[in-house]
């Protein structure tokens, strides 16, 4: 049984080790995309500050902050967030189609770009001071983990979405149109997906968990790719 000394440590551990992989991964993730527009000819980010690495230029307090704050707390099983979206004008892409493709890219790209950095850092952690060895390899852990989660549930093939942009863009037009008039209900389609649907099929008493298909599988598959490739496995 823990004493409040212990749930407090415990507390402050969890927390050093998860804000700033969540910070950083939440706001390069929306850096990336930003950055991808400017190149791509739409510089209406650039103008707003948004190609930067300052994370506070990123963070939105409550999908940056609260929610992903209130996961940690509550030890969710999983955990997710957003910062202030980029504007990106899509007519001003030099090739407004296929820009939109390589923008919607961007960010899981750069989160699956920091987990692999995340996993070499940790080979320089045995010659850290021993005071901030566990710490920093903690951090680094979670690093991994939490890219590599935004990265795939940011692919879902679901408008806002990067993976739904990603699909309207590579589909036949017509079925693009399609895909992209889902927008306004996209939020409320994926909730429906990985959050009613399991308590339904639960409540039914189906073995059937939605979530580990589309994102715990993947995610899971990704880090072990990521691990293999880095050679920690």
């Amino acid at each position: 049984m823990f004493d409040n000394s212990d749930r407090i440590a415990h507390a402050i551990q969890t927390a050093t080790t998860s804000i700033l992989p969540i910070l950083f991964a939440i706001t390069m993730h929306e850096a990336a995309h930003a950055l991808a527009a400017a190149r791509l000819g739409d510089d209406t980010a650039l103008r707003q500050g948004r190609v930067s690495l300052n994370p506070m230029r990123h963070i939105d307090m409550i999908g940056t902050v609260l929610l992903p704050g209130l996961m940690l707390i509550f030890a969710a099983p999983m955990i997710f967030g957003w910062a202030k979206p980029v504007p990106v004008n899509f007519n001003r892409l030099r090739n407004p189609r296929y820009g939109m493709v390589l923008v919607a890219a961007a960010g899981p790209a750069m989160n699956i770009v920091l987990a692999v950095v995340a996993a070499v850092a940790l080979y320089a952690t045995p010659f850290m001071p021993s005071f901030v060895f566990a710490w920093l390899q903690d951090n680094l852990i979670f690093a991994m983990k939490i890219n590599v989660v935004l990265a795939v549930f940011n692919l879902f093939p679901i408008p806002p979405l990067d993976g739904g942009r990603i699909l309207v863009g590579l589909l036949p037009k017509p079925l693009g149109q399609k895909l992209a008039e889902l927008e306004p209900y996209g939020f409320m389609i994926l909730i429906g997906l990985v959050f009613i649907l399991p308590m339904l099929a639960d409540m039914l008493r189906l073995d059937f968990d939605l979530l580990d298909y589309i994102l715990v599988i993947p995610v899971q598959a990704v880090l072990q790719l990521i691990t293999n490739l880095v050679g920690l496995a």
